[in-house]
């Protein structure tokens, strides 16, 4: 990535916000390259003078910048961060949302429902392997699993818990087992508790995705005939989980960021 001061022309700048549950990431593209990447607890972004807080700088360091995109997962926040995005910049912001133009067929049965990050994961999935069948994974707060046909259509998915999740839900809902912090194990089975927790957790986890992807792998191969799949991961815990995993996905850390991108200049308008 670049951090120099140096700035693109301005129809190339495009801020883009990555409003998790637990990280919100800002970045500059210029075209489709990332320039650079800030990221802050989402928590400090929950009124016009934390998220203001988080942008003028950067906003104030790329003068030329006039549009931007918004993906979140966090819908009570969308309404303050667009009206500060608004009000910093001149030009448009686009909101990652189902009813916008996709590059993929989006079958759901509530596609509102359908989380912005997961939209932008699989743009960016038909942008990257636009004749393959795509297995994509956010590894984050929650893990989500989608599948993308050759064919240009969402197949479906599934979710399941992230490690810190599964980790708080031992601690919150036993007696005597602590918060542990999760990280690869060591070794396959603990001496002690909190080593217990660990490989219990990243291994399980490391497991079920891995059967996930198996079983997915061959229904595809069965029920489409898809002979090129391709598995690629996201979110936080990507590359710890992938490091375990004998399947070995490409990881794409700002793969949400970049398939919003994607999407605004799939959906800005045309004399922006």
């Amino acid at each position: 990535m670049l951090f120099s001061g140096q700035q693109p022309p301005p129809c190339d700048l495009l801020l883009v916000v990555e409003i998790g549950n637990t990280t919100a990431s800002i970045a500059i593209f210029r075209g489709e390259e990332c320039l650079e990447v800030h990221k802050a607890p989402t928590l400090t972004m929950t009124d016009n003078n934390g998220v203001e807080g988080q942008l003028l700088p950067i906003v104030l360091n790329y003068p030329a910048l006039r549009d931007a995109a918004l993906c979140s997962v966090v819908p009570f926040l969308d309404e303050v961060i667009c009206t500060s995005l608004r009000s910093l910049l001149p030009g448009e912001v686009v909101k990652v949302a189902s009813s916008m133009h996709l590059p993929f067929t989006l079958h759901y049965d509530s596609p509102d429902s359908f989380g912005a990050d997961r939209i932008a994961l699989c743009a960016l999935c038909r942008r990257l392997y636009p004749a393959e069948a795509v297995i994509a994974l956010d590894i984050g707060t929650a893990i989500t699993v989608d599948v993308l046909g050759s064919g240009q259509d969402y197949l479906g998915g599934l979710i399941m818990p992230g490690l810190e999740l599964m980790a708080k839900a031992l601690h919150e809902h036993t007696a005597r087992l602590p918060l542990v912090g999760i990280d690869r194990p060591e070794m396959l089975v603990g001496l002690s508790t909190v080593d217990c927790i660990k490989s219990g957790i990243a291994l399980g986890c490391a497991a079920s995705i891995e059967g996930i992807i198996a079983k997915i792998t061959s229904w595809l191969r069965d029920e489409y005939d898809e002979q090129h799949i391709r598995v690629i991961a996201t979110g936080g815990n990507a590359q710890l989980v992938a490091d375990m995993l004998d399947s070995s996905p490409v990881v794409e850390e700002h793969a949400v960021l970049r398939g919003t991108s994607y999407l605004f200049s799939l959906n800005r308008h045309p004399f922006s």
